[in-house]
């Protein structure tokens, strides 16, 4: 009975260390965590993938919350990096404004091209800022199967 509780208190008191340890000045806090430019680009490539296949499918309520997400990314690394040159993150701008009003109409064939703009853009901020080794394309394959892209059915 005693081993229990000296093991019961020793964990306890590993898990308040490690609280405190994050807590501190020097240490990791959620409140201090900037996520990495390449983390933020990676959720929104993500994303990518998951608005072309909503708009594919015409799911339209999906492709408006993934495109808005992807513009939040876009406002996040703008200004979490402000060495990214502005000019870099405008030239997204245009092709965002038009994949939204395709949204908003509905029009998959206005979506198609203003996706494959979206994707041109993306590489055209990947090379100026030197990152052209970095090559995004319109998905041919979802990498989401335990997620479906079609519409709701309403009952």
């Amino acid at each position: 009975m005693r081993f229990r509780m000296l093991i019961v208190l020793s964990c306890a008191g590993a898990i308040l260390t490690s609280f405190a340890a994050a807590e501190s000045p020097g240490g990791f806090s959620r409140s201090n965590y900037i996520p990495h430019l390449g983390d933020i680009m990676g959720a929104t490539q993500l994303r990518h993938i998951k608005l072309s296949f909503a708009g594919k499918l015409r799911n339209w309520e999906l492709a408006a919350y993934e495109l808005d997400q992807i513009k939040e990314s876009f406002q996040d690394a703008a200004t979490l990096y402000p060495g990214i040159p502005v000019t870099d993150m405008t030239i997204v701008a245009e092709p965002v404004r038009r994949l939204g009003e395709a949204i908003q109409a509905k029009d998959p064939r206005k979506f198609s091209a203003a996706f494959v703009e979206l994707t041109a853009a993306c590489n055209g901020c990947h090379q100026a800022i030197g990152r052209g080794f970095i090559v995004i394309k319109v998905p041919t394959s979802s990498p989401f199967s335990n997620q479906t892209f079609e519409p709701a059915t309403k009952p």
